[in-house]
């Protein structure tokens, strides 16, 4: 039995499912930040897609991609297969980037606005968001930024095959 059509079909339905909600991110996070009360609750419905959908289903990319190279028999070290060595190295930076950089801060940002800030002292105009937590959201604005272009770049790799 072929295996190869059906771990064609794996492959790239994981992808579709593992990769498409995050692109909603931006959309979850520019809502949270104009209501700061949701904040908190997009920041952990993110999180929550993350940790549940996009790195499993990442990792199943990883085994059905290699699942893919044995089933075709294709050669890594051939020249006219450049754009499978890079998406590969890509798609190891990018699930690494996600594991260990970008789950962290998310993690934070969700610590950081889990309980209401203190009140402004008496007298005292509330003076928005902490510093710490503003840098936080920038981090991990700018580590999802970096992840979608990753995913492009190898989504790209991966369907134009340039120079096979």
């Amino acid at each position: 039995m072929n295996l190869f059509p059906w771990l064609l079909w794996l492959h790239i339905f994981g992808a579709v499912v593992a990769f498409g909600p995050t692109f909603a991110f931006p959309l979850i996070g520019g809502m949270g930040g104009k209501e700061p009360m949701h904040a908190n609750f997009a920041t952990r419905i993110s999180e929550k897609i993350e940790k549940g959908i996009t790195i499993p289903l990442a990792i199943v990319q990883g085994i059905t991609g290699v699942g893919l190279l044995l089933a075709s028999g294709r050669n890594l070290t051939d020249s006219t297969n450049y754009w499978l060595d890079l998406a590969i190295v890509l798609y190891a930076i990018a699930l690494t980037l996600a594991i260990f950089v970008q789950t962290p801060r998310i993690e934070l940002v969700v610590q950081m606005t889990s309980s209401p800030p203190p009140p402004p002292a008496p007298g005292a105009t509330p003076s928005g968001p902490p510093p710490a937590l503003l840098a936080a959201v920038k981090a991990v604005q700018q580590g999802g930024m970096l992840l979608t272009v990753l995913v492009v770049v190898i989504i790209f790799l991966m369907v134009m095959k340039p120079g096979a």
